[in-house]
């Protein structure tokens, strides 16, 4: 079930890195996390997943149920899971982005449409809808859309929190990624095809700092370039710098978790992306044993690859 091995993987690479979230790269490198842990950010035991989970299973549950993409659906599940702790492994939500804060209380307090709600400034680029887009990408692929219409739901669902183009840009790469991997391709040539497509609806200024992912080989730079911090774009790159430098799930989520800043979500795109790749089987049978809420996680998933038949 590929809805399970990408949101699988998803949970786990969050809840590897939520403990060590903020860490310096130096301390992670010297003595490197292989293993779920507990505590050091929040007062949380181990095996819980953080906003990044709650988020994407948010969604996943409104396109289960509406079958499309209903904005308002989605943000009104957004608000359950602040407000109720829906889609949460603790029974509250924790770790919201600044951001994506300021849009549902757009919404919920000020009534705003969903498309009203984004942050449209340069400041606003966090990676807050980019964590939330795998089971967007997987609707995408069930449903074979075409590349304008996967540009649309990029756009359009990015928006609702973080609708910079930058934000939606990063968005729209990603999924793409994904449907490519779903279609088959391997990761070397998804990577080489996401530099084939058309990307004109985006303004010049706002490709221009895509270059070292669509204008040259990501996989080439140093451990050095490649920065772990909750931008956007930056957080995009990690993870495909990962993907391609690493041979199998385990490898991929202790690269990803061991860069620092932005554990959580940086663990948790390329554990998506991994899940998918190397398939539920890969991923370590402790590290599943220690996730909380499993059996949830796993129903999820079967009512979504059941509504997308």
């Amino acid at each position: 079930m590929k809805a399970l091995d990408g949101m699988l993987g998803f949970a786990i690479g969050d809840a590897m890195g939520v403990p060590i979230e903020f860490m310096d790269r130096e301390i992670l490198l010297a003595k490197p996390v292989t293993k779920m842990l507990g505590y050091g950010n929040y007062e949380i035991e181990k095996g819980h997943w953080s906003d990044d989970t709650s988020m994407s299973l948010a969604t996943m549950d409104s396109l289960t149920k509406c079958k499309k993409l209903d904005l308002n659906d989605m943000m009104k599940r957004f608000c359950k899971w602040v407000n109720d702790g829906e889609y949460s492994s603790t029974g509250f939500a924790y770790d919201i982005g600044v951001c994506t804060k300021m849009a549902l209380i757009r919404y919920y307090n000020d009534k705003m449409a969903p498309l009203k709600c984004g942050g449209k400034g340069i400041s606003e680029n966090g990676n807050g809808s980019l964590m939330r887009m795998f089971p967007i990408a997987y609707f995408a692929y069930k449903k074979g859309l075409t590349n304008e219409q996967i540009e649309y739901l990029a756009i359009t669902s990015s928006s609702i929190t973080h609708a910079h183009e930058i934000s939606t840009l990063s968005c729209y790469i990603y999924l793409m990624y994904i449907n490519f991997i779903l279609n088959g391709y391997d990761k070397y040539d998804s990577y080489n095809k996401l530099k084939e497509i058309d990307y004109s609806m985006f303004k010049r200024e706002t490709l221009k700092p895509f270059k070292r992912i669509l204008g040259s080989d990501i996989s080439k730079l140093t451990i050095d370039d490649i920065k772990s911090t909750g931008y956007v774009l930056y957080t995009l790159e990690a993870v495909l710098w990962v993907i391609l430098n690493t041979n199998n799930y385990a490898e991929a989520i202790v690269g990803a978790i061991n860069l620092g800043g932005d554990t959580d979500t940086i663990g948790a795109i390329t554990g998506s992306i991994a899940g998918l790749l190397y398939g539920t089987k890969s991923i370590p049978e402790n590290w599943i044993n220690d996730l909380k809420e499993y059996n949830y996680l796993q129903k999820m998933c079967s009512k979504f690859e059941a509504s997308l038949k």
